[in-house]
């Protein structure tokens, strides 16, 4: 392990990381700020947002700031993970004390170093506040009562590797007190930077189980480092949006896929076949499991794991050795969260589903940049039935998306309230909504469905046409 993890400092440094911030090594500042209060604006229906009928939308905040992931406590307190780079108070509270449904209470928190943009998670687990920053895993425990948590600050992990791309730390946790980690890889294919005319990958790819793999630790457990913990499933390019599904006891998560097979294998691959592949895969993790990345990519045309080019692949060589994803989704839409549905205020078709948060392309071009939606899939037993739906849309303001600076809105985080209500926060300028029914549950069926199975033809989620549909021509 000691040689791996050697090689593995060596490569994150080529491809060009940063130095990692040492937070032991910083004193903590313990504050909190209270800011001014940024009220929902007037705006169309359900927050400008297009939902399934009887759904409806409330917007809790306008605008607190580009933000991640959101958790909702069981008193309706909402505390957001924030996209701060520098200083402290990384971390916001949101209190609705009028039973408007809007905050009116916004408060920033935090006694520790922030360290990037990529600071995403923030859950409530077992009477703790877990958030993270790039390279640091915190907790706090949460005060009765209290918007603001009063106890201290404890480190749970810290990662000392240099930062680095896709440098996320999402969690997930089981009902045995383990903690899942994701280390996402720090390059696109594991490129070879030695490579003469097409691109070649590195074989074996150095450090794979490493960075590109799931993490076990114990959650209870301050001061640990990736060294402390168990391997627990490799082959895993980069996941944001990860979840324990408590009907299978078992873990989630959802894939960003690879990107520019026709920029490495332009022989192969057409600039259509790169803005439609590969898929984001949809996984179903345990123990062991080797999903393949870098070696392979999951094509959800073909159905198949492919061989991908930078190891000898055409676009229609197997990789079988692999495990496959328990669905295929749309390439580069960036799934960023993940929840399954455990409550009762929606109809029962939603309910143990999986929500997901699309946080959109960036390249796509020539054509349009897709996703910017959340999503939902059905499911039964621990597997999705049927396809993938558009549950709230609108988010883009916008038709057509050239590039991703076009969308108003970029869908990051979602949790559930105590009531059964679905909150999304966004990353774009930090809007919250939340979505709650007041219809009939025991008649909603596909009637209610059809107006957002329409929206499936926007530019923006639609498979392009190779022709038709090309932005900009001469491609």
């Amino acid at each position: 392990m000691k040689k791996c993890l050697l090689v593995l400092l060596q490569i994150t440094l080529l491809f060009g990381c940063k130095n990692a911030t040492e937070n032991k090594k910083k004193d903590p500042i313990s504050s909190k700020t209270e800011i001014a209060i940024e009220q929902p604006k007037e705006e169309s229906k359900n927050g400008g947002l297009f939902l399934p009928d009887d759904f409806s939308a409330i917007v809790v905040v306008d605008s607190i700031g580009p933000s991640r992931h959101i958790a909702v406590n069981d008193n309706g307190d909402i505390y957001v993970k924030l996209r701060e780079p520098k200083g402290t108070m990384g971390n916001m509270a949101l209190r609705d004390t009028t039973g408007d449904g809007k905050a009116d209470i916004i408060q920033k928190f935090g006694d520790y170093p922030n360290d990037g943009t990529f600071a995403t998670e923030m859950r409530i687990h077992n009477g703790y506040l877990y958030f993270s920053s790039e390279q640091v895993i915190y907790r706090q425990k949460l005060t009765p009562n209290k918007l603001i948590p009063e106890s201290k600050t404890e480190v749970i992990l810290t990662d000392y590797f240099p930062k680095r791309w896709h440098n996320a730390k999402s969690l997930a946790f089981d009902k045995k007190g383990n903690m899942y980690v994701t280390f996402s890889a720090p390059t696109n294919a594991c490129e070879d930077p030695n490579s003469k005319g097409q691109i070649k990958g590195m074989m074996p790819c150095p450090g794979l189980e490493v960075l590109g793999s799931i993490w076990k630790f114990d959650e209870n457990k301050p001061g640990q480092s990736q060294q402390d913990g168990e391997l627990f499933a490799t082959g895993i390019r980069s996941v944001v949006a990860f979840s324990w599904n408590d009907e299978k006891n078992s873990l989630y998560g959802v894939q960003h896929g690879r990107d520019y097979l026709h920029n490495h294998a332009p022989q192969f691959y057409s600039k259509w076949q790169q803005a439609v592949l590969p898929a984001e895969e949809f996984m179903k993790i345990e123990k062991d499991d080797d999903f393949g990345w870098p070696y392979s990519y999951y094509d959800h045309f073909q159905n198949k794991k492919l061989l991908a080019p930078e190891y000898g692949g055409d676009g229609k060589i197997e990789a079988k050795e692999f495990k496959k994803p328990i669905m295929g989704l749309p390439a580069h839409w960036a799934p960023n969260d993940l929840l399954f549905y455990k409550g009762n205020q929606f109809p029962s078709r939603y309910r143990k589903g999986a929500f997901i948060a699309f946080h959109g392309s960036t390249n796509r071009t020539p054509y349009s940049q897709a996703g910017y939606i959340v999503a939902f899939i059905p499911f039964e037993n621990g597997n999705p039935v049927g396809e993938w739906e558009v549950f709230a849309d609108g988010f883009t303001g916008t038709d057509t998306i050239v590039n991703m600076q076009d969308a108003q809105y970029r869908p990051m985080g979602l949790s559930e309230g105590a009531d059964g209500s679905l909150y999304i926060s966004e990353s774009t300028q930090g809007k919250i909504w939340r979505i709650y029914f007041k219809g009939d549950k025991e008649n909603f069926g596909i009637e209610q469905l059809k107006t957002m199975v329409k929206r499936k033809s926007m530019p923006y989620l639609k498979t392009p046409d190779k022709v038709k549909d090309l932005l900009i021509t001469g491609n």
